[in-house]
């Protein structure tokens, strides 16, 4: 595929056009010289949905919406970060990341054996479980090495490496942690950045990024790249920023678990700031293991909220990939069961958030990518990508066409 049979689509066409003309409307009081308007942005995670966020982000773009924090989880995860480091907070990126997305081929993703990917990839597919139940007895010794050796049926070097080309490649070329961070910094904010309100410039935060992860080892909710010096100390910087996508997209049994080794400090009691930050406070690992952030945040709305500042400068807009509590589950089944106990780890404290803040309702674009699609399936069909993608951008356009800015910030008020 290329960049073209996303963006060439009739449709797609026109809601860019009816997308322009919402180029003057008012979704935030931060702006620059050239009009461009700032939200925050919060991504929930969902495997391949991911395609459907870079539609949503692509319309917000074209109507001269632009970035400035930025936060996800797994998928959500994937899009912070090349939103986040391939260039400036100023410059539309949808349409590159389109482009790489496009180019690739998602099932290189599933780097497992190739036997078992066959079989991972039937399951997917719907065939019943007892039609696949021979092949995996008769693959027996594979599966209890993927599973019970490696704690995953797929290595996720292959996701890792190809976001470290991505990032290298992109117009800012960056290659660690340092540089991620030097080139979110104010210095490279754009001319005339400001508060429309009372004129004042924009200079007194860095345009922010978390990338939320699991570690299973202290059982801790992990922000990167705001605790990566926990784990990896001094040498933080150096790092390159595709590891943290690669815990934060670490799905249970699916992908092995991100794991980091030569923890600093291992072996002597947590420090204080282990324990400000995680909560843990026992003996620091020599190795920690990350799964998929969504197992305790897949949609982390509640990251930018200030308690402090009661009316915001700038909206946080969340979108959501999955469908937001509109069905009951049916858990008659072992299958249901453990798809809904899941759901309610993956969903709980978002939720909880929410209830206590009403209003962030009103910044969330729903979706709903899941009712139709397949989150794991990374063999999906060109035509059911390019879906995606549309949905995501109609669900944006529909989303600003109906976002009254003025009549949210009474409500703050």
């Amino acid at each position: 595929m290329n960049y073209e049979d996303f963006t060439r689509q009739p449709e797609f066409v026109q809601m860019v056009q009816e997308a322009e003309k919402l180029n003057r409307k008012v979704y935030s009081d931060v702006i620059d010289k050239e009009g461009h308007q700032y939200v925050d942005l919060v991504q929930e995670g969902g495997g391949v949905l991911g395609i459907a966020l870079v539609g949503y982000t692509y319309i917000l773009e074209v109507a001269g919406i632009r970035f400035f924090h930025l936060a996800g989880t797994s998928a959500g995860a994937i899009n912070t970060l090349v939103l986040a480091g391939m260039d400036s907070i100023d410059k539309a990126k949808s349409n590159l990341v389109l482009d790489v997305l496009a180019k690739q081929d998602l099932f290189e993703f599933v780097d497992g054996d190739p036997v078992l990917k066959k079989i991972i990839q039937k399951v997917i597919d719907g065939t019943p479980f007892k039609k696949v139940l021979g092949k995996l007895l008769w693959n027996f010794r594979k599966v209890k090495n993927a599973l019970f050796i490696n704690l995953g049926l797929n290595p996720g070097k292959a996701f890792e490496k190809w976001i470290e080309t991505v990032l290298i490649e992109s117009p800012h070329k960056v290659s660690n942690i340092g540089e991620l961070l030097d080139k979110r910094s104010s210095k490279y904010y754009p001319e005339g950045l400001i508060n429309r309100i009372t004129g004042e410039p924009i200079r007194d935060e860095m345009a922010l990024m978390h990338i939320i992860a699991a570690d299973v080892t202290t059982q801790s909710k992990v922000l990167f790249p705001k605790m990566a010096h926990l784990y990896w100390g001094k040498k933080t910087e150096e790092i390159s920023p595709a590891k943290m996508v690669r815990a934060s997209m670490s799905v249970p049994i699916f992908f092995v678990p991100f794991e980091i080794d030569q923890v600093p400090n291992a072996g002597n009691p947590a420090s204080e700031e282990w324990v400000q930050m995680t909560n843990y406070s026992g003996p620091i690992p020599e190795k920690v293991k990350f799964v998929d952030g969504g197992m305790i945040s897949n949609f982390p709305i509640n990251v930018f909220h200030s308690k402090t500042r009661q009316v915001p400068r700038k909206p946080t807009f969340g979108v959501k990939l999955s469908a937001y509590r509109d069905m009951h589950s049916d858990v008659n089944d072992l299958g249901g069961f453990i798809d809904s106990m899941i759901s309610t780890m993956r969903h709980d404290s978002d939720n909880e958030f929410l209830l206590q803040n009403p209003d962030f309702k009103k910044l969330i674009c729903f979706i709903d990518a899941d009712k139709a699609f397949n989150w794991l399936n990374f063999k999906m069909d060109e035509e059911k990508k390019k879906e995606l993608f549309l949905l995501g951008a109609r669900k944006g356009l529909e989303f600003i066409k109906s976002f009254d800015w003025e009549a949210y910030k009474k409500i703050r008020g």
